[in-house]
């Protein structure tokens, strides 16, 4: 199951990778019409990182103190997930800012996180509940 829970975290994290890359390259460091803050985005994405290290220690130590920090560590990343996922919801809903169009164009002024596939977003929020249950699964065994 721990080995598992290490598969699930990766695959979780090659889908925020994509879609940290995408809001990046979009423009969502520099603030404009994202709605996902800044610091939101990267604490959730330094947060997920350690705990991820700290899971690797895990599986050399086998020490259930790490178990029960990197459960405890994806607890906010899972509430900052949530609140990204509902903030990204508003986005997805409405057509108008779905997609960035040309410069001057009523969609130019999209948000970043428009530009997310639904299938990565709905499978990096699967990926990450997995990952989240193997975790506590995990630690309650040792």
């Amino acid at each position: 199951m721990n080995i598992a829970a290490l598969v699930t975290w990766l695959v979780t994290a090659l889908g925020g990778f994509y879609m940290l890359g995408t809001w990046i390259a979009r423009g969502g460091v520099r603030g404009g019409n994202s709605r996902l803050p800044v610091p939101v985005i990267f604490g959730h994405f330094l947060l997920a990182a350690a705990g991820l290290v700290v899971w690797i220690v895990y599986l050399f130590t086998d020490t259930g103190a790490l178990a029960w920090t990197a459960f405890g560590i994806l607890l906010p990343v899972a509430l900052l997930g949530f609140v990204m996922f509902a903030r990204w919801l508003t986005v997805a809903r409405t057509p108008s800012v779905r997609a960035a169009g040309a410069p001057g164009s009523a969609q130019a002024g999209a948000a970043p996180e428009s530009s997310f596939p639904v299938p990565v977003v709905l499978g990096h929020g699967l990926f990450a509940v997995v990952t989240l249950v193997l975790v506590i699964l995990t630690a309650l065994q040792g």
